[in-house]
Parts: structure tokens; sequence; C-alpha cells
């Protein structure tokens, strides 16, 4: 028998809860497990946390930078994590990598000292994952540890000399496909899409609009970090993370959040040129409801009134609600803009805002990017080139629509426009620049493409086309 003597057991420890990272990995888990979108996942969560107490500001903003930085930056970690690994990617369980996600991004993408990102991730394992994988997430930080992102960027992106696209891909965390699409809608530009893919990893401030008659931009701008937009006269932008929520006149629904980009695309159909009378305007894919309520605004001022169709219930009923209070007369309809149950040639101005891809607004949605695949393009074809035609049939000879996307891909933008101009020649393109006079660099036209690193806006289209005949 040994006469050493025996180590004493060391107990358990329990692994310790931190609110703020066990939100993030909430909010992770249902963008990953449901498809939803990290813009409506984590606000309840936040407010849920706020009610408990387990919450103040400083924890929101920092779940909020988690969250929203580790879906920016998904690609760029999933390269250096996989370099980190002994197996593919794929067969690491998905609420792994959701917390080696968070562990990389505090650990390259924030000012958290690399042992505290390192330890309060393997916390973080031990509560959702249990000891075993715990060890697991340990090893891997520790190698993710020893570059900064620069270092890894060097290791695991191609030289863009041997493979532009995948280097920018890397490097800016955005799929390949979306890569060469966004260049190809730039024209080619290296110093472009290099500032775009940059601009669409940032955070994005929040943008309100001030709706006519409802409110102003004076009643905004006595808010707490509100400035004016840049280029819509109805816009206030907050800065510092000012919170909508506790604006009075947003919560009152004379006010509501809605991207500059937006903002400019109702206000450009509401400026362009009709000849006779301007007394009915369509919004035929209203839902949920910003350019509806700013174009109903701009109706009343005229003495038009706006009808709102929109084909989805749930999202009539949001557009329903942006336009309550409005100072003019306007109705909501649940329709189908494919089948319209009113007259052709019945509306003076008509806009089809249709649905897309979602590119444009990779700011907001970063995990759209994720989700997109180039097949989708597809399937959005058909219903976009059908929901144009409509419009042209729906306004009246010397009226105007307006067609938009939140996307700058050129398959859902000129060459929807194109193709289904070949079946109206009746119709003309107006050149739509003019009509935003303060808003530089808006291409060759005569549509317009918005871009966020040089508008700071979501990269909203529009075509303005009149019939003539």
């Amino acid at each position: 028998m040994s006469d050493q003597p025996r180590r004493p057991h060391k107990p358990h420890r329990r692994p310790q809860k931190d609110p703020v990272r066990i939100l993030a990995f909430e909010a992770l888990r249902a963008v990953d497990e449901r498809d939803a979108y990290a813009n409506l996942v984590l606000p309840p969560l936040l407010r849920k946390a706020r009610e408990k107490g387990d919450f103040d500001g400083r924890d929101a903003a920092l779940a909020t930078e988690l969250v929203y930085g580790t879906l920016r930056r998904q690609g760029t970690y999933d390269a250096i994590v996989a370099a980190c690994v002994d197996r593919p990617l794929r067969e690491v369980d998905p609420p792994v990598l959701d917390v080696l996600g968070l562990g990389a991004h505090q650990l390259l993408g924030t000012r958290i000292p690399p042992h505290a990102a390192v330890s309060a991730t393997v916390e973080l394992a031990r509560v959702v994952l249990g000891d075993g994988r715990a060890k697991f997430v340990n090893a891997v930080l520790r190698k993710v540890a020893q570059h900064d992102l620069d270092g890894w960027l060097e290791k695991v992106a191609p030289p863009y000399e041997d493979d532009p696209e995948d280097h920018l891909a890397v490097v800016h965390s955005h799929p390949r496909w979306v890569v060469s699409a966004l260049w190809d809608s730039l024209g080619g530009s290296r110093a472009g899409i290099e500032d775009l893919l940059e601009a669409d990893n940032e955070r994005p401030e929040v943008t309100l609009v001030a709706r006519p008659g409802r409110s102003t931009t004076e009643e905004l701008l006595r808010e707490e970090a509100a400035v004016e937009g840049r280029w819509s006269p109805y816009a206030v932008r907050l800065t510092e993370g000012g919170e909508p929520g506790a604006v009075e006149a947003v919560r009152e629904g004379r006010a509501g959040v809605q991207d500059e980009g937006s903002q400019l695309v109702a206000l450009a159909l509401a400026h362009a040129p009709v000849e006779g009378r301007d007394a009915l305007w369509l919004d035929g894919c209203a839902g949920p409801g910003g350019k509806a309520a700013l174009l109903g605004a701009l109706a009343a001022e005229r003495g038009a009134v706006l009808l709102a169709s929109e084909k989805q219930p749930h999202r009539a009923g949001l557009v329903a609600r942006a336009l309550d209070g409005n100072p003019g007369p306007y109705q909501v309809i649940t329709a189908d803009g494919t089948r319209p149950p009113w007259r052709p040639g019945s509306f003076d101005r008509v806009l089809m805002d249709v649905p897309c891809t979602g590119l444009g607004a990779l700011r907001r949605r970063p995990e759209a990017r994720w989700r997109r695949r180039p097949e989708d393009l597809d399937g959005f074809a058909p219903l976009q080139r059908e929901l144009l035609r409509t419009a042209l049939e729906s306004v009246r000879v010397g009226g105007v629509v307006g067609y938009a996307t939140c996307s700058p891909h050129l398959a859902e933008t000129r060459a929807v426009v194109a193709d289904v101009l070949k079946q109206f020649p009746h119709t003309e393109l107006l050149d739509a620049r003019p009509l935003l006079p303060d808003v530089p660099a808006l291409g060759e036209g005569p549509d317009i493409q918005l871009w966020p690193h040089l508008h700071g806006t979501d990269a909203m289209y529009l075509a303005l086309i009149r019939r003539t005949a």
C-alpha cells in the first residue's frame, strides 16, 4: 500500500451564468434553428432581460454587438475556426459553432482582452453545451487566440491576385456569389466593391421619418442623440444607439422607423411629373407600410387618395397601422398584386416595391447573406416581372410607375425592367436623378441605384416609367 497521501477531491464547480452571453447565444440559435431574423428576435429578448433586472444599457449594447458582429463576420470566423479544428465544420454541431462564433468575435472583433474572451466563452459553453464540449471550445479558442484578425486573414484568405472574389468573400464575410453579383452591379471597381462590403459590415444608424401632417423633423430633433438626415427632408437619424421606442412620435405612429433610401424612393415617385390629373395613387406591394405611410401623407397634401394593397393579411394589418391617422383619405386592402381587383388604367401614380432577395439590406439583416442562394433569383424573377406588368396596366396614360427593389442585383433591377418594357412599347423611362437633386453619385441613369457606402442608405433601386399611350 502506498504511503503517499491522497490528493483531496476537487469539488465540482458550477458554471457561472453570464446573462449577456446566454442571451446572445439564444438569439443566434433562433436565427439558425427557426430562420428568424436577429432584428426581430433580439428586441423581445432584451426587453425580457431588462424586466427581470438582469440587464442595464451597457449589457444590452454588448449583447447586441455580440449577436450582430457574430452574424456579420460569420463567413470569416468560419474560415478561421475551420483552420483550428480537425474535422469539416459540417461535422461540428451547430450550437457548438454558435458558441465558437461568439468566442471568435470577442477575440478578433472586439476590445475584450483575449483571456477574458476565452474564459467567458468557455463558461458559456459549460452552461449551454456541457463540460465535455466546453473542453473542445476551450481548445479551439486557444488556437484562435494565437493571431489577431489580420494575421488570420493572411493565413485563410487566398491572395487577391490568385482569386479576387474568394479573397473578398473571406476578408469581408460575404458568400462568393454575392460578392460577384454586387461587383457586377458596381461596374467592376475594386475600390468600390471593398467599400461596399465594408459598409455592409458596419452597424447602421436608426433612421426615423417624420410623416407629413403628423410630425415634423423639428419635433424629432428634440430627441437625445438625434441629428438631421442626409438626403430626405423628413429623415432624422438616431446616433449613439438611440432607441426609437423611446420616441413619443414613433410610439404614437406619427413618425416611423424607415431607412432613408426607402424614403427617397417614395419621394422620387411623388415628385415625378405626370400629365393631367393627380388624384389616385397606388402602392401595390405595401407591406409593412413605411413607404405607404409616407406616400399617403404626401398624397393628402395634394388632395389625392392612396390605395395600399398587400397580399399577406398580417402585413396588410401592419400597413393599416402605419397609415392610421393619415391626414387625408386612404384605403388598405388585402389583394394579390398579380391579380388586382381594380380596373386597368385607374391610377395616376403606382409604386411597385417588389419582393426580392434583400441583398440591399445586408447591414440590417446580416443573416440574409448566408440564407440566400443564387437559385432564389429564379424564384423571384417571374413574380417581379408580373408585378411590374400589373403596375404598367394599372396606371393611366400619362401616369407614372415606380419599380423598386431593395436589391442591387442586376437580375432583379435592370433585367426585369428591360424585359417587361419589351412588352409595353408605349412607355418611356424617365430620368429619376433630377428628382433627387441633392443626392450625389446616382449612376448613369435614367434609373437610380443607392448604395450603403456612397449614400449611407440601403441599396435601393428605382426605375420610373411613364405610360405614353
